[in-house]
């Protein structure tokens, strides 16, 4: 049994086919004549071209996160800073093609894993664009996402967006890798293709090929040969649950159901899965991978396509949670020791105020042209002035219903004075266990941390379900905790009134509400908030709701 980051939910069982090799380093010693090297120049800049329309044929057939994702490694291919000093390289040392593209791009991965957090999953991207073209100009295969006519587990060290979007419609039924987190782009579209994955997997890369395994990607456990009445106890533990639509305990009490969305193509999918609502629509992919800011023309067409498929319902929308480790080019950000501690989210106004203005009055118009219900709210919110400070712009652009995110133990600990000046808070539980444990959400060995079932950020949620319910304001939880139908009770028992996640998981923890009351719910939140650990407070929270009716307690 192999342990790692669970990022995508789903139990599949299948052979394990392993990722090829990598290139092999081009030889360092080998140069270059000087009447060959505008000749070495030349292939270095068609390579990035052939490259560039490679990423952009498969950019034109995903949709998408995936897209967005596709799109920016097809910038990265286009980058004419990559180009300009590899074939500088060529020039002033005589360093081949191949050799100079290598050094090029190693240098920039190099960077961006110095800056860490979110920044260093970016090095993945670069390493494959870099190796593309190496291929390019040998005129040799690249080693990637093999075909296979027969179901099969992915298994690798680390994939590349281009590998990761391009297995949609194959036959790879779940992603395992030895390095990511739960941000990277392996955990963003095995989410948006439904794939099982599991990251952060310790000595996956050493499982034989062909070794059949049980991936569990809502667990995240691999196990290896498994027997046939396990495979089957784990598929039917993990099975699809449909959603009727309407989310509610079995005392009848209401509790919404909505989905995380991060574009159109998700918005259509979450509709089609009956989701309640959105409860988090993640604004940054209009902005990232960009050399200036989109319009506010642009901004209103984009978001008008996320609010269309949700006419009549609540669409709740993140302004632009981005900077630091996840900089804007046209914020001209300055590289920070600490970037999750840095200039994020909310923050990014003190820099680039103008950026916040025009993305509320896109999001006024596009809410004055739809009809679904939208609520904005702030990312990365400390302060009460800076909640203050944000309500009032969202006023003078036309937002009406305005809120934050609780994501910093600051935002949980001044609820009832944060309840005073905005209508509703969602709480981010990904940054909020981050923040509470002091533990780095993107680094696998730190996984026992960043656990929402750790007391203290149960205790945490649950003050500010309590001055959510004193203020008589809605509280939400948007982050991977909504998904997980085990912990929904126990949110709920704390508080929360409303949940966002994934379309996939709203039919489990739908029928995992309704097969409880709200007085089970308060109790298994007492018991878990009172345990003294994530493991302790689980199996608190199991007791008490211990039913033999209910599989999935």
């Amino acid at each position: 049994m192999l342990r790692g980051r669970g990022v995508s939910p789903g139990v599949v069982s299948a052979p394990v086919v392993l990722l090829g090799a990598p290139l092999v380093e081009p030889d360092g010693a080998v140069t270059v004549a000087p009447a060959d090297r505008a000749a070495a120049v030349s292939a270095i800049e068609w390579a990035a071209v052939a490259v560039a329309d490679q990423l952009r044929r498969r950019t034109d057939a995903a949709s998408g996160e995936s897209r967005a994702i596709l799109d920016a490694s097809r910038l990265l291919a286009s980058d004419p800073e990559l180009v300009a000093e590899a074939t500088a390289l060529v020039q002033a040392k005589g360093r081949t093609a191949p050799r100079a593209v290598w050094e090029v791009g190693s240098a920039h991965a190099r960077k961006l894993a110095a800056l860490g957090g979110r920044m260093a999953e970016r090095v993945a991207d670069v390493l494959d664009v870099r190796d593309r073209i190496i291929a390019e100009i040998l005129d040799v295969d690249l080693p990637g996402v093999p075909e296979r006519d027969e179901p099969f587990v992915l298994v690798a060290r680390d994939l590349a967006p281009a590998d990761t979007a391009a297995l949609d419609g194959g036959n790879c039924v779940a992603l395992v890798t030895e390095d990511g987190g739960p941000t990277s782009h392996t955990a963003i579209i095995a989410r948006s293709l439904g794939l099982p994955a599991v990251v952060a997997a310790a000595g996956a890369t050493g499982i034989p090929a062909d070794s059949v395994v049980l991936v569990d990607g809502d667990r995240g456990t691999i196990e290896v040969e498994p027997s046939a009445e396990v495979v089957e106890a784990a598929r039917a533990a993990s099975a699809v649950i449909a959603f009727d639509g309407r989310g509610a305990l079995a005392d009848g009490e209401v509790l919404p159901l909505l989905a995380n969305v991060g574009g159109a193509a998700d918005a259509e999918t979450a509709a089609a899965a009956r989701a309640e609502g959105v409860g988090l629509f993640r604004t940054e992919f209009c902005f990232l991978d960009r050399a200036d800011a989109p319009s506010v023309d642009e901004q209103v067409a984009a978001y008008r396509a996320v609010l269309r498929p949700f006419a009549g319902c609540r669409v709740v929308v993140r302004t632009l949670d981005a900077g630091s480790d996840k900089p804007l080019p046209f914020t001209d950000p300055q590289p920070e020791e600490n970037p999750a501690l840095g200039v994020r989210g909310l923050r990014l106004a003190r820099r680039s105020p103008q950026l916040l203005d025009d993305q509320l009055r896109a999001l006024a118009a596009a809410a004055r042209q739809e009809s679904a219900h939208v609520e904005v709210m702030a990312p990365m919110v400390a302060t009460v002035a800076e909640a203050r400070g944000f309500v009032e712009r969202c006023r003078s652009a036309g937002l009406e219903r305005v809120g934050v995110m609780i994501e910093t133990p600051s935002a949980a600990l001044l609820a009832a004075e944060l309840f005073a000046v905005v209508d509703f808070v969602s709480i981010g539980t990904n940054d909020l266990a981050q923040y509470t444990m002091a533990a780095d959400r993107l680094l696998g060995e730190l996984g026992d941390l960043n656990d929402p079932w750790q007391p203290a950020v149960l205790r945490l949620i649950h003050a500010v379900g309590q001055a959510g319910r004193a203020a008589g304001k809605p509280v939400g939880v948007c982050g991977e905790a909504a998904g997980d139908p085990a912990l929904a009770p126990v949110l709920v028992g704390c508080g929360v009134t409303s949940l966002s996640m994934s379309s996939r998981g709203l039919g489990r923890v739908a029928a995992a509400l309704a097969a409880v009351t709200h007085e089970d719910c308060r109790r298994a939140a007492e018991a878990a908030c009172s345990a003294s650990g994530a493991e302790e407070a689980r199996a608190a929270a199991r007791r008490v709701l211990a039913n033999p009716e209910n599989p999935l307690y």
